[in-house]
């Protein structure tokens, strides 16, 4: 898999910043059975208890809570597609980047801040304050560069490593949906 370079990175930032701010599709839903497994789905099924129904967040738990349970606010992670579409450009790469859903809409800090409510399908989503950033497993699959620049103060400003949100409303979801901000 070829790496982008700083400056390929770069280079899409307009193309991100033009991502709606209310409204976009739901352009890709992954589950992970397991650690480094992937399922790309057409319709999944969001749950209050498990998040995406299947998915091993609820069972591979979390560094950031006391106990190491999973955290509740941590369940959904949510990138920008097209932020998606620039690091990996090779559609069959995109499941790799680890996140549930991939949608288009402005992800910023600024427009979707801690508590804000999303719609998609039958569910509702809450963003959380939890941080969502760059690890080890992503600086393997898409370069050190793609690291630093989803780090970097534009990269945390547009929150292009993504989202943590927390199923609010259960429901189903297909890809295609229109994503709400409420």
């Amino acid at each position: 898999m070829h790496h982008l370079s700083t400056t390929e990175l770069e280079s899409g930032l307009d193309e991100i910043r033009r991502s709606p701010a209310a409204e976009g599709p739901l352009e890709m839903i992954v589950r992970r059975p397991d650690v480094d497994e992937r399922e790309s789905l057409q319709e999944g099924e969001l749950s209050c208890d498990d998040g995406l129904v299947g998915d091993n967040w609820k069972v591979r738990g979390s560094s950031r809570t006391d106990d190491g349970t999973s955290h509740p606010d941590m369940q959904i992670t949510i990138i920008n597609s097209r932020f998606l579409r620039l690091v990996a450009p090779d559609s069959d790469q995109r499941p790799l980047v680890g996140d549930q859903l991939a949608v288009d809409l402005d992800l910023s800090e600024s427009n979707l801040p801690a508590g804000t409510r999303l719609s998609l399908g039958e569910a509702v989503l809450e963003v959380t304050d939890q941080p969502h950033t760059g690890c080890k497993k992503f600086n393997a699959r898409f370069g050190v560069d793609a690291l630093r620049f989803v780090n970097s103060e534009v990269g945390r400003d547009l929150r292009l490593r993504g989202i943590n949100a927390r199923v609010v409303t259960p429901g189903l979801i297909q890809v295609g949906e229109r994503v709400t901000k409420l």
